[in-house]
């Protein structure tokens, strides 16, 4: 039975409907982090497996969890616990910031980029753009039915960032303004897929009708080691207008061919090639 600090924060991760798949994964670190430091050792092995089980449950799209559990052993050792957990929580810091140094060099002067949902990866790109001085516009969609995007507005706002917000209908229409687009991920599979907030893949069509460069922002911890495409499970959740109720896949998958690269810590990889 797990501690009612970690059942809590079990129920943070399951109730999030806004923040992604990094912020899934600190959580989940931390959820270890408090499981070592309250629980009697005698009992570590067993709840180390049962969180394992949990987290992974939360949202199986997100290739970020999956890695989270692998990187914890099963044992009785404490201390060992202790030290996994503040290791992926720095290991995420820096991978935050060796991204966003890669992806800042793609965003020119003057130009527009186009994004979709609310990716942290993304908005770290943003934030160091502008501390570099380049003045860009933002065009970004509202990201229904949770509206991430008008939280990532918020952001931008404050960072005194230029943007503008769309209706997720408008892709096709505003994708032919932009000069680049740029989106996060939940997962990239081991054949190249890329898996994030279900509209990406209409903005990857529209873009690569356009002649629009798309990339990908997603730390290596968001690679899936073995999972395909096609064994990918995709979330669902109940949504309601009135009285009818409304399909609400939270994400698709965009094939590898319209994807310009995917931009990590390690650098730009171009998918399959580089995830041989």
């Amino acid at each position: 039975m797990l501690p009612d600090s970690v059942l809590s924060i079990l129920k943070e991760m399951m109730e999030e409907r806004i923040k992604g798949a990094s912020w899934l994964a600190k959580r989940g670190a931390e959820a270890f982090l408090v499981l070592a430091r309250e629980i009697d050792e005698s009992l570590l092995e067993d709840a180390i497996r049962e969180l394992k089980e949990e987290i992974v449950r939360v949202n199986p799209s997100m290739a970020s969890l999956h890695n989270l559990v692998r990187f914890f052993p099963v044992t009785n050792d404490r201390e060992k616990i202790i030290a996994r957990a503040e290791e992926f929580l720095r290991r995420i810091e820096e991978a935050k910031r060796e991204l966003a140094s890669i992806g800042a060099q793609l965003i020119d002067p003057g130009d527009v980029v186009i994004t979709h949902s609310l990716s942290s990866a993304v908005l770290e790109i943003f934030k160091l753009a502008k501390i570099r001085g380049k003045e860009f516009k933002v065009i970004l969609t509202e990201s229904a039915p949770d509206y991430e995007g008008l939280k990532l507005a918020e952001e931008l706002e404050s960072l005194g960032i230029d943007f503008e917000i769309i209706t997720d209908s408008q892709i096709g229409l505003f994708c032919k303004r932009a000069t680049l687009a740029l989106v996060g991920a939940d997962m990239v599979t081991k054949d190249g897929y890329v898996v994030n907030k279900a509209g990406t893949y209409l903005l990857a069509l529209a873009c690569h009708e356009n002649g629009v460069p798309f990339y990908v922002a997603a730390e290596t911890y968001k690679f899936h080691p073995s999972q395909k495409a096609e064994d990918v499970e995709l979330l669902e959740r109940p949504l309601r207008r009135g009285e009818f109720e409304v399909r609400n896949v939270l994400f698709d998958v965009t094939p590898w061919r319209f994807i310009r690269g995917i931009i990590t810590e390690l650098g730009i990889i171009v998918p399959p090639r580089d995830l041989q």
